[in-house]
């Protein structure tokens, strides 16, 4: 069976060359006898597996030694409540600014810990953009100031950074991070599921500056401080093995490629292919402001709804898949990460006119 262009929000599409890797070393890693699999977390092969990957994980994104990286589990789900219970420190509250699910879900959790204090919101307009940081209302005792960098559901991105001062800068970069460069050194938390642009699911990237490690409260339970993860290697408890391992083969697929310069501009190149054909026509509509539209998620509506189950019927004859849009928000969504070849997209904006000639 030939393979589809595989437009999911995450768990994503992986690139080719990385997958026939892993299917080649899945016996025997590099003579070693045994899959990466069956491997001990604590035996050489896979710390030289984990520190290849650190390593080159630092060099793309340009993380300077003032800051630790960890490998954890749980998802970007599991940092909604570690951030607040290890940044807090002695204070009581935080800004969050809320664009769409993923952001809601973070205030949600963090209220368990803090006052939330939410410093900007694009409610208004059914989260349809960023909201421009001269209208943000912080609060000046918050611990920490948090935002969700691309929303995967409403395909809204910020293209900027906020300056937020001496306040710790928290991004949940999950579904953009390694799509592009990132000055780290302005935040002082980034973290990231890797199921979208890094590994398989089971993987969380955490960045976090070292100044912020360590002042979490003495009751926090072992596994939720970042101190634990950091003062073991992210080695405290067996970590997601496998997909660290995979991980390491995008990182050397996207320094092969040139780095996150290069991928950035490819990433350009595809989401400006989609976007013009969506504005050109009335046929179908992207809600998105144009300035904070994720080079990522893109979301878009058929005018006559009543032809969604129809568009994805015949996409799918065509092999493009997973083209259904978030049930909050319903339409359609191509997810078009790092490892969606910029043939996918054209082949998806083809189906798009075809679509809309035997049916508009």
């Amino acid at each position: 069976m030939s393979r589809v262009f595989n437009f999911s929000a995450g768990p994503a599409a992986l690139p080719e060359e990385v997958l026939e890797q892993a299917r080649d070393e899945m016996l025997d890693w590099h003579g070693a006898g045994m899959s990466v699999m069956e491997m001990s977390h604590r035996g050489k092969e896979f710390i030289s597996i984990a520190e290849a990957a650190e390593a080159d994980l630092r060099e793309l994104l340009g993380v300077t030694d003032n800051y630790k990286v960890l490998f954890l589990q749980g998802g970007a789900t599991s940092q909604f409540s570690m951030v607040p219970q290890n940044l807090l420190a002695d204070k009581q509250s935080a800004d969050y600014v809320y664009t769409g699910q993923w952001s809601k879900k973070a205030i949600a959790e963090a209220k368990k810990f803090c006052r939330v204090n939410i410093a900007a919101s694009s409610e208004d307009r059914n989260f349809t953009y960023i909201p421009r940081f001269g209208t943000w209302r912080r609060d000046p005792a918050s611990a920490y100031v948090h935002i969700t960098s691309n929303e995967t559901i409403g395909g809204v991105e910020y293209h900027w950074v906020p300056d937020v001062g001496d306040v710790p800068l928290v991004a949940d970069m999950s579904s953009h991070l390694l799509s592009r460069p990132v000055d780290v050194s302005r935040y002082g938390l980034i973290y990231a599921g890797a199921q979208k642009n890094i590994g398989p699911a089971g993987l969380t990237i955490v960045i976090i500056k070292e100044d912020l490690i360590g002042t979490a409260a003495a009751e926090i339970a072992t596994m939720a401080d970042y101190k634990t993860h950091a003062e073991s290697g992210s080695m405290y408890n067996t970590p997601p093995t496998y997909a660290i391992y995979v991980a390491g083969l995008v990182l050397q697929w996207l320094k092969r490629l040139g780095g996150l310069a290069a991928m950035e501009k490819t990433n350009i190149a595809k989401s400006q292919l989609l976007y013009e054909y969506l504005d050109s026509t009335q046929f179908y509509d992207c809600p998105v402001s144009p300035e904070d539209r994720s080079r990522m998620n893109v979301p878009f509506r058929i005018k006559e709804d009543s032809l969604d189950a129809q568009f994805l019927a015949e996409a799918k004859n065509h092999g493009l898949v997973q083209l259904k849009g978030h049930r909050s928000v319903g339409g359609m969504r191509a997810s078009i990460y790092n490892a969606m070849p910029i043939e996918g997209v054209r082949t998806l904006v083809e189906f798009m006119r075809e679509f809309e000639r035997n049916h508009g």
